[in-house]
């Protein structure tokens, strides 16, 4: 699955102020990746949007709703993209070293990990 180029991830989550920033955040300086974060919500820091499905090589959503959002709404755009829903609660601050181990726990089965 590893190319040439970095792969483009894009972490999305409701609000994008806590779970999917804190993951950009993580792996912002790692060149291995290119990497955005998004929220579903109309009142999220930035809000997901077409062109982001389709700049994305693979999305990491926080919840199942996350996930049923974006087929639903990007339902054209996400034909053939690999949508990985990695069940993180909404219960951390950002930044918070749980929120980082749990992100790193879970997203080590699909991208190598920074250190």
């Amino acid at each position: 699955m590893e190319t040439n180029h970095p792969k483009k991830v894009l972490f999305v989550c409701s609000i994008n102020k806590f779970r999917s920033y804190t993951a950009e955040k993580i792996y912002k300086k790692f060149d291995r990746y290119q990497v955005r974060s998004r929220g579903t919500e109309n009142g999220a820091r930035v809000k997901i949007t077409e062109g982001d499905i389709g700049w994305a090589d693979i999305i990491f959503t926080m919840e199942k709703r996350h996930t049923n959002r974006i087929r639903t709404k990007f339902k054209e755009k996400v034909a053939g993209k690999r949508i990985v829903t990695l069940f993180i609660e909404d219960i951390y601050e950002p930044m918070e070293p749980a929120l980082i181990d749990e992100l790193k726990r879970k997203l080590r089965r699909y991208i190598i990990v920074p250190e």
